[in-house]
């Protein structure tokens, strides 16, 4: 069966809609059980106000931080699957729906030109939005995922070497952590996505993907890295910093990491922040046009790790 564009373009203007307003629900526990330990009295009194913030964004229908960041898309197309006008016109619709969701939500306008700060008013332009693809296997659905993230700083970028081990990462994470904090360069507390590996572009890919793909809670099937995840969560927790810099222990509501094969001589690393507007929403649409909508991006899929050449569908130990 064929997917109806139109059903690409509905699901993508109601994922922006979505994202932009309702925080997800993995994040919204994080921050409860956050709440429960914290001991700082600003940063508790800052995690409360969080929460308080969400609930009348939800109550009136409207984005719960004036800056909705950059808009973005991650499609995770089914092998099987088949769309009327094929992916160019999913590309089309997809800018489409952006242009709406910005003047309908609304979302704040900030796409503007480098060079000349022009822009068009709806977070269209040049290479705007991004949309990153991806493939799976035996599926005939096309999965869209929007993220909101904002494009200024909780962004940083190392190139260590082999000898760096994991304390080289832990020290760039560290550094990272404290500067954001000091410098509000971050709205903490932020889920914190670690790139490993890749070249320089795909370890900075990793890392976001790491920060905005993945729910608060997911341990990496890997249980080395699984270990180091959980690990950095602490130590960024406890460097004394809490909710938007003030004393106390809510840096870091999880950490991911995600991590690509890279050079010999090489250990890239990257870190991202996705911040206290944790903004994502998914769409499945489904070869009969049926629409499924979830706030789990499932983007990290067996496929998508894959480390060999040949793609085996059993379940591999």
């Amino acid at each position: 069966m064929t997917i109806a564009i139109e059903r690409i373009e509905a699901a993508a203007y109601e994922i922006m809609c979505r994202a932009a307003i309702d925080i997800p629900p993995d994040y919204r526990r994080g921050i409860a059980e956050m709440r429960a330990r914290e001991t700082g009295k600003l940063a508790r009194f800052v995690l409360h106000a969080m929460a308080e913030n969400w609930e009348a964004a939800s109550a009136d229908r409207r984005p719960m931080c004036a800056d909705t960041g950059l808009p973005r898309y991650y499609v995770k197309v089914g092998n099987e699957a088949r769309v009327e006008t094929g992916f160019v016109g999913v590309e089309r619709v997809l800018r489409q729906a952006t242009a709406r969701a910005t003047r309908d939500v609304p979302l704040r306008p900030n796409r503007v030109h480098p060079l000349w700060r022009t822009e068009h008013g709806n977070n269209v332009g040049i290479n705007a939005p991004e949309i990153d693809w991806s493939f799976e296997p035996g599926a005939d659905w096309v999965d869209i995922t929007t993220v909101h993230k904002g494009g200024l700083f909780g962004t940083d970028y190392r190139m260590l070497f082999p000898g760096d081990g994991v304390d080289g990462i832990k020290r760039f994470v560290l550094d990272g952590l404290i500067a954001f904090g000091k410098r509000g360069l971050a709205c903490q507390p932020a889920i914190l996505g670690i790139g490993l590996g890749g070249s320089k572009d795909t370890c900075m890919q990793l890392g976001k993907q790491a920060a905005c793909l993945r729910i608060v809670g997911d341990r990496h099937p890997d249980p080395g890295i699984a270990a180091l995840e959980l690990e950095l969560q602490a130590l960024g927790n406890a460097i004394g910093m809490g909710a938007m810099g003030f004393v106390g222990s809510s840096m870091v509501v999880d950490c991911h990491i995600e991590v690509g094969h890279t050079h010999t001589g090489g250990m890239p690393v990257s870190m991202h922040t996705f911040c206290l507007a944790s903004r994502r929403a998914t769409a499945r649409i489904h070869a009969d046009g049926a629409v499924e909508y979830r706030s789990d991006p499932q983007w990290f899929t067996p496929y998508l790790r894959r480390e060999t050449t040949e793609w085996e569908t059993r379940t591999r130990t």
